[in-house]
């Protein structure tokens, strides 16, 4: 009999095996598909590759902007997805790797009793069991994922750069492949039905993209009408709409297993309504990220092995978009405080006073700092601008220290970096 049975290798069931292992337990993880689930698959590293292969590709485009004459520029997109395909092959062996003295079974799982686990040819029996199921795509009835209509995994496998592109949905997985095939070379339009691009995204950034978009010859269309585009005049639709929980299949409704919202329902400590079965990450949460989903796996672990001591808290976790350029935020959104009657300061620097933003030549964007009048403690930031998905670990920081605007202030930056912009926003 095992400790753990985990189901799902994505990052909520790697890490919370690799966790369990630690701890002593015997734990095997099941999985139907790849290790690594979304993120190492079809989410965070191949769609990060392929805009790091774009982002070159403008960088030597503008190259005589900074002396550098270059001719005859081409891009090979065969070449691009070999190399996305050889980091998700690389960074697969290492997950492998990692995992030894953890036993992996490739087999779709079906849960029969809180304590019994169906596999292929196989029945596991296991103390606790972990679902970490993860997500698929949310695909519209109205339009199938077929021929030239495609969901956000399929336009990873791409064998060539779609000369005219419809991207319907402008929240953020919509607007990292828009800004990447645009960066590519292709004529893209975003369609969002809802006011802004971005939605639930601090109002000022969401329109700071939308100008960036267009700069760029994105064409943005918010409150969009679907039923007025035309399909058939653009070479790929890549519908990203968001995504689902992943749970069909496990014969969760037959245990009788509280569902809510169409996820699984989890308490503060990550237990299902079954007190044995916990779940984690994308199939359980409302915020769908690598790095939170990793968190929760481990959390249900040290709860599994404290007699749940540990609450899964979710008031500070970094969310980045990587467009060109990158935006993330943390904490308190300003919108939203506002909305609230919360009393607040806020605190902005444009990357353009930047010396090392003009050194790079990436000075679009800015950052914003959202701390309390009263307490002086910093609640919240929003960036958008270049490495904001790495600038936005320090206010993370801050924030989970409750460090007050002061104790920034008095901070000393090094000179000339990107991570001045934190310092200069509050000074």
């Amino acid at each position: 009999m095992y400790d753990l049975a985990v189901i799902g290798a994505g990052w909520a069931g790697y890490n919370a095996a690799l966790k369990a292992k630690e701890l002593g337990l015997k734990v095997c993880i099941l999985e139907q598909d790849k290790i690594g689930g979304t993120c190492l698959n079809y989410g965070c590293i191949p769609t990060k590759t392929l805009i790091q292969s774009a982002k070159i590709f403008q960088l030597v485009k503008k190259s005589s902007s900074l002396g550098i004459e270059s001719e005859k520029l081409l891009v090979n997109f065969k070449k691009i997805q070999e190399r996305k395909d050889r980091i998700v092959a690389l960074l697969t062996q290492g997950m492998q790797s990692r995992l030894k003295g953890v036993e992996f079974i490739k087999s779709p799982a079906r849960i029969i009793s809180p304590n019994r686990i169906e596999a292929e040819n196989i029945k596991i029996e296991t103390k606790y069991i972990l679902i970490a199921s993860g997500s698929r795509p949310v695909e519209l009835p109205e339009l199938k994922f077929q021929g030239s209509i495609i969901s956000s995994n399929d336009a990873l496998l791409l064998n060539e750069i779609p000369q005219s592109l419809l991207v319907i949905g402008g929240g953020f997985i919509g607007c990292e492949f828009a800004s990447l095939f645009s960066g590519l070379g292709s004529a893209v339009t975003i369609a969002e039905k809802l006011p802004q691009l971005l939605p639930g995204q601090n109002r000022e950034i969401s329109k700071k993209l939308e100008v960036i978009f267009s700069k760029k010859g994105i064409k943005v269309v918010t409150g969009a009408d679907l039923l007025k585009f035309n399909l058939d005049d653009y070479s790929r639709v890549i519908v990203s709409v968001g995504r689902q929980a992943n749970f069909s299949g496990l014969g969760l409704e037959r245990l009788g297993i509280k569902l809510s919202e169409g996820r699984i329902f989890v308490d503060d400590y990550l237990r299902t309504s079954i007190d044995n079965i916990y779940a984690a990450g994308d199939c359980a949460s409302k915020i769908m990220l690598a790095h939170y989903a990793a968190y929760q796996g481990v959390c249900a672990v040290r709860n599994i092995v404290s007699g749940n001591k540990n609450k899964a808290d979710n008031s500070i976790v970094p969310a980045c978009i990587f467009t060109e350029p990158q935006i993330s935020s943390v904490g308190v959104n300003e919108d939203s405080a506002l909305k609230a009657g919360l009393k607040i300061q806020s605190h902005k620097f444009d990357f353009r006073a930047l010396a090392m933003a003009q050194v790079m030549d990436e000075a679009e964007g800015f950052i914003k700092v959202i701390s309390s009048k009263d307490s002086q403690e910093i609640l919240g930031a929003s960036i958008i601008g270049p490495l904001a998905s790495e600038l936005i670990a320090i206010p993370a920081i801050a924030i989970s220290s409750r460090l007050k605007i002061e104790q920034l202030r008095s901070t000393i930056f090094a000179h000339p970096t990107l991570s001045e912009s934190i310092h200069e926003v509050i000074s």
